[in-house]
């Protein structure tokens, strides 16, 4: 039975992810990959977020997006000078469709090590419908590191979103200056979701508060995330061609962000809880 409840859910979140995607047409617009800062490249489209760590010893990939993205994704790495066949790790911010479904297809392509939190391997490796069924080498735990080539990136859980959600640092040299990146996985609540007597999930809430905690105390000079929207990526990328200091740099947006999405999350909390059953509608 609860299997069934699984994949249930699994085929719902598949589904509705698709309806969004229909809905946003930046999720599949191209958009020329571009150096952030350091060693740490933006590969995906013009709101699914995909990060490329390049060392010497080959190349990290944070999120896969949709397996209609990989051509995009290839051709931002290829276009920044790299390989896409020199993927070594795969990571991913969380296990919702928008960020993980192509895993496996890249896995696949590259033979890259595929490293998730443990509470979302399950999701990851399975075949339900809209998941990419991708074995899972490596299972992460809060704090653990993933490093290669002298780079080092560090998986905080942020939970919530999905059991497993995560949020990845990194410090990056760029100008004489380290510089703390901060890669939020999410700290959204989505339509339809139960804050409030979740027999699928019966610490939701709790984990939001942890969540926000953990987001609150990292150093942040980098502000980025799963989705470009979180961070105003587009806007900030045609500041950069304009010239001038790195508009990616934005500790105070990063701050201001986190504490709008916590009131956010508070609010609807607190309407579940004076109407139980009523689970969070669109994003207000």
């Amino acid at each position: 039975m609860a299997h069934s409840i699984h994949r249930g859910l699994a085929s719902f979140l598949a589904f509705t992810g698709a309806l969004l995607a229909q809905g946003n047409p930046d999720w599949h617009r191209p958009l020329p990959g571009f150096k952030i800062a350091g060693n740490l490249y933006y590969v995906g489209t013009a709101d699914l977020a995909v990060y490329l760590v390049h060392t010497p010893q080959g190349n990290i990939l944070i999120n896969s997006d949709f397996e209609e993205d990989v051509p995009l994704i290839r051709k931002s790495i290829e276009g920044l000078g790299f390989k896409y066949s020199d993927t070594k790790i795969i990571l991913i911010s969380h296990a919702h469709g928008d960020h993980d479904a192509a895993t496996g297809l890249i896995k696949k392509e590259t033979g890259a090590q595929l490293m998730v939190m443990d509470a979302d391997v399950a999701a990851e490796e399975s075949t339900a419908r809209g998941r990419p069924g991708a074995k899972v080498d490596r299972v992460l735990h809060d704090g653990d590191t993933v490093a290669l080539g002298g780079s080092r990136l560090i998986a905080r859980l942020t939970p919530g979103h999905t059991k497993g959600c995560t949020t990845w640092t990194m410090q990056v040299q760029e100008g004489g200056r380290t510089l703390n990146a901060v890669i939020i996985g999410s700290p959204n609540v989505n339509p339809g979701y139960v804050l409030v007597g979740n027999k699928n999930y019966p610490g939701i809430a709790e984990d939001y508060v942890k969540t926000f905690a953990v987001l609150k105390s990292l150093p942040c000079d980098l502000f980025l995330g799963a989705h470009g929207a979180y961070f105003g990526m587009l806007a900030k990328v045609d500041r950069m061609k304009a010239g001038g200091a790195n508009p990616f740099i934005d500790p105070d947006g990063y701050k201001a962000y986190v504490a709008e999405r916590e009131d956010a999350f508070r609010k609807e909390w607190e309407r579940q809880k004076q109407n139980p059953g009523s689970p969070a509608g669109k994003k207000r």
